[in-house]
């Protein structure tokens, strides 16, 4: 598998994540949005995997704006992004 077939596959399995934190929480993007201090359309964009939607290039966000949206959602940031290692989120 290519690095970039590698780097979608991960992308993919995070907005996965995201979005089901989310629904459990009963949020809407724009809340979590705005609760994590980014822009909804940033949001949908990683829900959706992507960095850039025209190109549709994986997304790569930063460490921070990962740290803000486990605040949001109520988790840490390795339950939020354990899935795309293998483990399984608490």
């Amino acid at each position: 598998m290519s690095e970039s077939a590698v780097e979608k596959q991960l992308v993919a399995i995070l907005g996965e994540r995201l979005a089901a934190l989310r629904a459990v929480r009963g949020l809407s993007q724009e809340e979590v949005a705005h609760a994590a201090g980014i822009s909804r359309q940033h949001y949908q964009l990683l829900e959706n995997g992507w960095g850039v939607r025209s190109t549709k290039a994986p997304a790569n966000p930063r460490l921070s704006t990962l740290i803000a949206l486990s605040e949001v959602l109520g988790t840490s940031v390795p339950d939020l992004v354990g899935e795309m290692f293998g483990r399984s989120a608490s």
